[in-house]
């Protein structure tokens, strides 16, 4: 009797390790889904920065500008191409380079001086 007792008693307790490990198995398995997911939800709940439309400025002195920056460019551009087409050796493009950004400046407050 005593055999049969502990024979069951072992098959007991085979069974609830069993399922502690069952439910230990299903538990981690929950933790890590609520862990991922919470991840993703703090990632996918941060608000996407929405596109911001920046005005141009449509007043005189703005129009101006602008088209003042333009033949600016325009003639930097010019010169640069002049110089690739009529000098020969890279020194002396590099150099209508460097003095044309040098010039740029004072091209700039001698032709389109705002003070006045």
């Amino acid at each position: 009797m005593s055999k049969e007792r502990a024979r069951r008693r072992a098959a007991r307790d085979a069974e609830r390790e069993k399922l502690a490990a069952e439910r230990a198995r299903r538990e981690a398995r929950a933790a890590r889904r609520r862990e991922l997911r919470g991840r993703l939800t703090a990632v996918l709940a941060k608000p996407l920065p929405k596109p911001v439309r920046v005005a141009r400025q449509g007043g005189y002195l703005a129009r101006r500008r602008r088209t003042q920056n333009a033949v600016m460019a325009v003639l930097w551009f010019l010169i640069q191409a002049l110089a690739w087409v009529l000098l020969d050796t890279w020194m002396a493009r590099l150099a209508v380079f460097g003095v044309s950004i040098l010039l740029i400046p004072v091209l700039v407050t001698v032709f389109f001086d705002r003070r006045s």
